[in-house]
C-alpha cells in the first residue's frame, strides 16, 4: 500500500469519527447548549464544524505519514498509531460526555486525558515523521482552547 492510500484511509477514519460524534454534538447544540451560560470568548457555533473538519483532515494526513514508515520502524509506528487511535476514541467520547450527557465536569476530566494523549501521540509521531508530528500541533492548540472553554462553561454553570 502506498503513502497516498494510507493518508486517504487516515483522513477517512478521522472524518468518520468526527461525523459520528457530530451527531451527538448537533443535537446538543440545538437544544441544551443555547440554554447554558458561556464565557465571553466562546466562539460562534458556525466556527466549530470547519475547524474540526480541518483538524480531522490534518490528523488523518499525520497518521498516514506515520503509517507509511511501518517497514522502517515497525514497533515505533505500531505504538504511535495505538496512541493515535486511543486519542481518536477519546475525542469522540468527549462529545458524548459534554453534549450527550450534558456533563461539563465529566467532559473536563476527559478532555484533560485527551490532551495528554494527543501530546503523547505528538511526541511519538515527531520521532517517526516530523511533518506528521507538526500536523498535530493545531489540534493540540485547539484542544487546549477547548479545555479552557470547557472549564469555563463548567465553572459558570455549576
Amino acid at each position: 500500500m502506498n503513502k497516498i492510500i494510507r493518508i486517504i484511509i487516515g483522513v477517512i477514519l478521522c472524518l468518520a469519527v468526527g461525523y459520528s460524534s457530530s451527531q451527538v454534538t448537533r443535537a446538543g447544540v440545538e437544544t441544551w447548549y443555547p440554554t447554558i451560560v458561556k464565557p465571553s470568548f466562546n466562539p460562534p457555533n458556525w466556527i466549530f464544524a470547519p475547524v474540526w473538519t480541518l483538524l480531522f483532515v490534518l490528523m488523518g494526513i499525520a497518521a498516514g505519514l506515520v503509517w507509511d514508515r511501518i517497514k522502517e520502524q515497525n514497533e515505533a509506528v505500531k505504538k504511535a498509531l495505538g496512541f493515535f487511535l486511543i486519542q481518536l476514541v477519546l475525542n469522540a467520547v468527549w462529545s458524548y460526555l459534554f453534549f450527550g450527557l450534558k456533563n461539563p465536569m465529566l467532559a473536563l476530566i476527559e478532555i484533560a486525558l485527551l490532551w495528554l494523549m494527543i501530546y503523547e501521540t505528538y511526541l511519538k509521531f515527531i520521532k517517526i515523521n516530523k511533518i506528521g508530528g507538526y500536523l498535530l500541533v493545531p489540534y493540540l492548540a485547539w484542544v487546549s482552547f477547548a479545555m479552557i472553554l470547557n472549564a469555563s462553561i463548567w465553572w459558570l454553570n455549576r
